[in-house]
């Protein structure tokens, strides 16, 4: 029985890591393939839709950092953009997950529009922040709107739907578990 238990947690455990490899693949991949949009105050990082996926996927939390590190080795901004550009997608993709489980009970679309939250205020706050302390840009809150809109529409428009398709998927028993 003990041997049973080992064996299911370790299978667990590899699909987790998995995943989270997976997730950090689809977020790198769509941010350097889209480079030209995917840096600067008005980007639309079309892997930023996966950051409401914390809210049924915890390991997504690992690989929207992992993903995100991986696309800022190729920012123009550098390496600030590298250590506090990931910084701000560990801290939202943590709280997006935390929000999730606070509102476990609740509809996933519900969930959805409160998880995103997170996402767009952390990067709309500090990534114009980075780039007014490390690149002497002024600009902060035109930046900062930009930013928080750029992030609502590609979270909004392309993350809630895969958020909701991904939930039916989960609760039909295909296997993600």
């Amino acid at each position: 029985m003990i041997e049973n238990k080992k064996k299911r947690m370790f299978v667990i455990a590899t699909r987790h890591l998995t995943r989270s490899a997976i997730f950090a693949g689809i977020y790198f991949v769509l941010s350097f393939a889209l480079q030209a949009i995917s840096y600067g105050p008005l980007q639309f990082r079309v892997g930023e839709a996966m950051t409401l996926l914390p809210i049924i996927f915890p390991e997504a939390v690992l690989g929207l950092t992992v993903g995100c590190l991986l696309a800022n080795l190729f920012s123009p901004f550098g390496w600030y953009d590298i250590l506090f550009g990931t910084l701000a997608t560990l801290i939202a993709s943590t709280l997006t997950f935390f929000t999730g489980k606070l509102l476990k009970n609740k509809h996933i679309v519900l969930r959805g529009i409160v998880g995103a939250i997170p996402p767009i205020l952390v990067n709309a706050l500090l990534l114009p922040l980075i780039w007014f302390l490390f690149s002497g840009d002024k600009l902060y809150w035109l930046n900062f709107g930009m930013i928080l809109g750029t992030q609502s529409a590609t979270i909004l428009i392309l993350g809630l739907p895969l958020l909701v398709a991904l939930n039916k998927a989960k609760s039909f028993d295909i296997d993600f578990n």
